[in-house]
Order: C-alpha cells, then structure tokens, then sequence
C-alpha cells in the first residue's frame, strides 16, 4: 500500500488528474462560447507584420525529420529523410525574424514545459500563451507556438537518433532516460502513432490558415460568404491547435520526466487521438471554404485576365511580342516553343516580327487535315522565298478542356501530333491560360474544328480563320489575309476548277481536252449503277466523249468506300481510290460557304454562292450530279432530277445537234426541276465556328427553318440545319 502512495506520488500531475477521474477540461470547457470569449479577450493586434512561411517551413522540416514512424522506433532502424528545404533560401528572413522573435518562441517554449511539470491544466496553459501572444495576427499566434514546440520536440528526437554514435549526445540521452525509452519502444507504439497524426493535423491547419491569410485582398473580401465564415472559425482553429502543441508538448515533458511509470499509461493516448479528430474535422471545414474563395479568386483573375487580353488585341504595337506572350506564354523562365524542324525548345523570339500563323486545334485533328495542312505549308513557304515576300510562320496551339484529367494516353497522343508537325508546336497544352481559351472560343469562334489565325508583323489579326482559303486555294492564297480572300473571290467564277483544284489531276487533264465530264456523288449503289449506265448510254447516242468522276459523300465513310468498290468491280466509271481526297473535296466545299459567311458575303445574290449551297444541300440526301463540258458547268442538279432527264432522252435528242448536248440536257433538266422543285437542306457541325443566323434555300429563296438534331453516327455530323 505504501508503495503505491510512493508511485502515486512519482506520477506526473496530469497522469493524476486522468487516474482520479480524469482531465475535465475535454468536457468543462466543450462551452465553445464561453472559451471563445476568454481567447477573444486576449486578442489585441497592435498591427505587426510578420512573415511566417520561412518560419514555418522551418518548423515543417524539423516536425517531418523528428517525427519518426512507430516502427521505426519499435524496431531502432535509421530514417532516410528527403531534402526539402534550401537553407540559403531562407537564410536573410530567418536572421532577421529569429532576432525579434526567438525571445517570444523561448518563453512560449518555456511554458509548454513548465506547465506540464507543475500541473498546468490544459485550457490555461493555452490562455497564457495566447496571452503572451496577444499583439500577433491568427496565423502568427500558430507558426510561432509550433516553432516553440518544434524547439523541444526536434531536441528530444534529435538525441533519439544520434545517440548511439555520439558520445555527448549518449550522456545528454541517458539523463533524459532515452536509452530507457528506446528500451521500451514497443509499449509505445500507439502513443507515437497518436502523437504523429496530432502532429500532422496541426500541420495541415496551420497551412492552412496561413493560406486563408494570404488570400489576395484584390480579389476577394470578407463580403464573400466563404471567406467571412472561415475567419468566423479561425479563432477556434487556433485555439485547437494550440492546445493540441501543448497536448504534444506535455506527452514529450513527461515521458523524460517520469519515465518507465508515464510508458505504462494509456489513457493520454487517447486524448490525442480525440484532438487529432477535432483537428481534422476543423480542417475539412476549412479546406471547403478556402476552395470556395479561391475558385472565386481564380475566376477574378480569370476576367481580369480576359480583359487585359481584349484590350491588348486592340491595342497597336511595334512588333509581335506582346501578342505573342500574351496568347502563348507571358513569362521567361521557360521555352515555351518546339521546333518542328530541329525538335528542340526555342524562345518566342523566334516569331518577332514575323507573320504569323496559329494553327489551333484540339487532340484531335485529323490525319488527312494534317498530311495536307503540311502541303500547302510547303507549298507557301517555297512561293515566298521565291517572289521575296515576308516570311511567315505556322504555330500549334493544341486547345484541351483544362476540366478533364490529363492522361498518359492524352500525353502520348499530344506527343504524336507534336512530333509529326513541321513548324512550331507549343511545349504543352497546359501553357495555354483559361483567359486565351475563352478568348479564342469567343472571339475567334473556336468550338472544336481547326483554324487558322493571322497575325501581321505586329500581332494584328489580318485573318481571323484563313484554313478555309488554304484549303480552297492553297499556297496561293499567300499571304493568307482577309484581303488576299476577297481578291481571290473576285477572280472566281461558277466552273469546273474551282471544285476539283489542287485534288485531280486526272479530271484537270479532261478539262483541258475540253471533254464532257459528269462528277457525282451520292452513297446509294442502285442509284449510281441507274445514272452511270443511263449517261453512258446518253453519251453513246450522241456520240459525245464523255467521262464521269464519283466524289463520294461529306460523311458514311464506310459507304462511300463499298461504293467505290463496287464501281471499280463493274467498271461504272472513274472514281478516287484514296479517301482522303474525298474527304478534300467535301471539305473544299464547306470551306467556301464558311469563307463567304466569314466575309458576311454568303447572300442569294451571289451566283457562286448558290451553287455551292446547292451542292451541299444535294449531299445530304440522294445522289447528284454536276455536268461541264470542259470548264464550264451546265447542270448542277439532283439525283431526282438528273437521273429523270437522262432517262428521257429520247424527248430532247432532236435538240443536241442543234443546241449541243450540255444546253440540250438542261433544259430538259430545267423543265423537270420546275416541277419537282425539291428545296434544300444544309447540315453545320457545332464544331463549325461561324455558323449563319438565317439563310435562305438556294432553290425557292424562302427562308429555311432552324433545327437542331442529335445523330449518333461516327460519320455524321450534329447540330444540322434544314428546311
């Protein structure tokens, strides 16, 4: 009995108050309000400034080397530690902020000791050291009560770790009982883990606050909601983790103050797992409101940044650059560009002064975009050369949804397409700020099909989507402005050229040898076996040379590619083995209605206009046909009325020597659409940018009624728009 009252009285002060029934502080003082008051009532900044990331990623490294893993401990291994800070970093800020606070962090270290040996009850012990930082902002009061407890929480594992090896520091061990812990260290392993997740939740809110404090004023105020409710909890953010350090510090105090006798206990284990939850949670609620402020601040500066651009776009400059860093990469510390030719990075510098060209484009631009985006490419950097004209040069922007995860396949993928471009290439997507993607989505209609933007010699845009006069003209259309469009209209009339250039030089030849020549297209196989044995037959009694192309179809892929067999198989007439060429024919087409629409000049008053409508109105439904003899085009028609004025033949032939086939088949074709009168249906992808409000149907002129449709077919194409 005795010797019980011996140990009794050995025990420190704290382990006496839990053996008696307990620390009735976790409980007497769950009166948040009243403690509050009492927290509140010490607080009187006098409007010091003090900055605390330098101290606290001192503080952070020290917790991180000294908090060992219980194993660790239970087993007596070594620890590999990574390097984590640059002394030389911090050096300057700590020389002068140790000098003005190492006497407030000594006197806060002091009374995280004292009171663990005399018996300090855990909610004063927390008031006097909010007392004796009284003067200090929130996130002070928490950096410099960790650094005070970093002080002695290092010593105590610094001797732990380096006892064995060094002499003084073995003597110093063995006078705080470390050899006897070490001894023990099994028995300790819930203690350790419970004192490293307090540690780490201290951590976790101390960054945390310390974020809220740096939250830039700029952008957000305590009228947002988010932010007024955090600082509402920081007071008890605080509170909490100072009074865990005091926990921690009371836990390391004790265990080489008392001993083998404060090892055997449990019951202070849980205490720090009960604060290291209320740590948490308080956390958790923090984290919420710091991403609600800075989701709000990103989008601040987001508009702020999208205004800067609009402005600067409309500003004159000197040269390129500032355009240039603007829309690519605005800092130097890195080269944001990859040459195609060399393949190495490079400075925006390479483009000063120079025309210039961005290609933007999601991941997935296609191959055949691509194979002849690099042939024109070629094909006008050799025209000027040749003719001396300012150089120019080609750039991809690659546009990723930045709300999408970045993938390793989306990697290998950007990485493909980045190696097979031969001009320049930005380094990574996620160089590209949200502001330029918003820009070029808005300004520049971007929605997901490639285009191409002209910048002049001092980043003004000359061209705001010159793709579709590289695809109509290719390397002629250099120097690819706005102006250089409108000329190359002007010299365009309605013939055979402009719908086969740059794709056949089969049918050029037939043009040249002034032959009849139907092109055609369609993907129903009955229909073309009807129209191409019916013109042959045409052809035969009016001993016309005839020759026919089949152009395919805008979309059905698959289609299109059994019907070029078939027509090969048979023999029905020729047609293009290689798909890409369709799919340039189609893309020709559509980029002649958008590069009229893009110079607000796609009226029905515009004879070259309304045959292209017709033509890709025809695409969308049946089969067509287009008749020339040579260059000039007689019949654009279709299926459902070519085919008839074939058929009927034998009602105009009287005409064809007398009028000449072509004149004869049209009117007959004329006379059969008068009645028929079938009305036209246009399809625009969403991803087209500048897609008309209204247009009128090429055959009535009436205006056509807008729908949007959802197809779920690979090859076709949504929304549409018909009549």
């Amino acid at each position: 009995m005795a010797m019980m009252t011996t140990t009794s009285k050995m025990m420190p002060p704290a382990m006496q108050r839990l053996i008696k029934g307990g620390d009735r502080s976790m409980i007497t003082m769950s009166d948040d309000s009243v403690m509050m008051k009492q927290v509140m009532d010490t607080h009187t900044p006098d409007g010091r400034e003090v900055d605390v990331k330098p101290l606290l990623h001192l503080v952070e490294d020290i917790l991180n080397r000294a908090t060992l893993s219980v194993d660790t401990v239970a087993t007596g291994g070594s620890v590999l530690f990574t390097e984590n800070m640059d002394d030389k970093t911090y050096q300057a800020s700590f020389n002068a902020m140790l000098d003005a606070l190492s006497y407030i962090i000594e006197r806060i270290s002091c009374e995280l000791s004292v009171k663990a040996l005399t018996g300090g009850e855990a909610h004063a012990t927390t008031l006097a050291i909010f007392n004796l930082l009284g003067p200090f902002s929130w996130d002070a009061k928490l950096v410099l009560t960790l650094a005070a407890f970093a002080f002695n929480y290092g010593e105590f594992w610094l001797l732990a770790q380096i006892y064995t090896s060094n002499q003084l520091a073995k003597s110093m061990a063995i006078l705080r009982q470390l050899p006897m812990i070490m001894e023990h260290s099994g028995m300790l392993k819930s203690r350790f883990e419970a004192l490293n997740n307090l540690i780490q939740a201290m951590l976790k809110v101390t960054r945390c606050v310390v974020e809220f404090r740096e939250l830039p004023s700029a952008y957000i105020s305590s009228e947002i909601p988010a932010l007024s409710t955090a600082m509402a909890h920081i007071p008890t953010a605080v509170y909490w983790t100072i009074r865990s350090a005091v926990a921690c510090a009371g836990q390391i105090t004790n265990l080489t103050s008392y001993g083998l006798e404060y090892i055997t206990t449990t019951t202070e284990a849980w205490e720090l797992s009960t604060l290291a939850h209320k740590l948490t949670s308080i956390y958790e609620h923090l984290q919420k409101q710091i991403a609600i402020c800075n989701q709000h601040i990103e989008e601040k500066r987001h508009l702020e940044a999208y205004q800067t651009l609009l402005s600067l776009m409309e500003t004159l400059h000197i040269d390129n650059m500032k355009i240039l860093k603007a829309l690519i990469y605005p800092k130097d510390d890195i080269l944001p560009l990859v040459d195609g030719n060399t393949k190495k990075r490079v400075n925006l510098e390479v483009l000063r002064r120079r025309n210039v060209l961005l290609l933007i484009s999601g991941l997935d631009i296609s191959q055949e975009e691509l194979s002849i985006l690099e042939q024109i490419h070629s094909e006008s950097k050799l025209h000027a050369t040749r003719h001396d004209i300012h150089q120019y040069e080609v750039v991809w922007i690659p546009m990723v949804d930045r709300s999408v995860l970045w993938t390793d396949p989306m990697q290998k993928q950007f990485e493909a397409l980045q190696s097979s471009m031969p001009w320049y290439t930005v380094y990574h997507p996620n160089l590209i700020d949200r502001a330029v993607i918003r820009f070029i989505k808005e300004r520049w209609h971007f929605r997901n099909k490639p285009i191409l933007v002209v910048l002049d010699p001092q980043g003004k845009v000359v061209c705001p989507n010159a793709i579709h006069m590289m695809w109509i003209w290719g390397g002629n259309a250099f120097p690819f402005t706005t102006m250089r469009e409108e000329a190359l209209w002007k010299e365009e009339t309605w013939r055979l050229e402009l719908l086969v250039n740059g794709i056949d030089p089969t049918i050029l030849n037939w043009i040249r040898d002034g032959k009849y020549i139907f092109l055609y297209g369609g993907d129903d196989i009955e229909w073309i076996r009807k129209f191409t044995t019916a013109a042959h037959q045409v052809a035969q009694a009016a001993r016309i040379p005839l020759e026919m192309a089949y152009v395919g179809k805008s979309s059905k892929r698959e289609q299109v590619r059994r019907a070029v067999v078939a027509i090969n198989n048979e023999k029905m007439s020729y047609a293009w083995q290689d798909l890409t060429m369709v799919w340039f024919f189609w893309t020709r087409l559509e980029s002649m209605l958008f590069s009229k629409i893009q110079l607000g000049k796609a009226d029905e008053y515009d004879p070259v206009m309304q045959q292209i409508k017709r033509l890709l109105s025809f695409d969308k439904v049946g089969g067509w046909a287009v008749l020339s003899k040579g260059s000039t085009i007689s019949v654009n028609g279709h299926g459902t009325t070519v085919l008839p004025a074939l058929l009927e033949y034998d009602l105009w032939k009287e005409h064809v020597p007398t009028k000449g086939y072509e004149l004869a088949f049209k009117d007959h074709h004329d006379k059969i659409h008068d009645v028929t009168h079938p009305c036209c249906r246009f399809e625009f992808q969403s991803a087209m940018g500048r897609i008309p409000e209204s247009m009128r149907c090429p055959e009535c002129q009436r205006l056509m009624e807008k729908l949007t449709s959802f197809v779920c077919c690979h090859d076709e194409v949504a929304p549409i728009v018909y009549d």
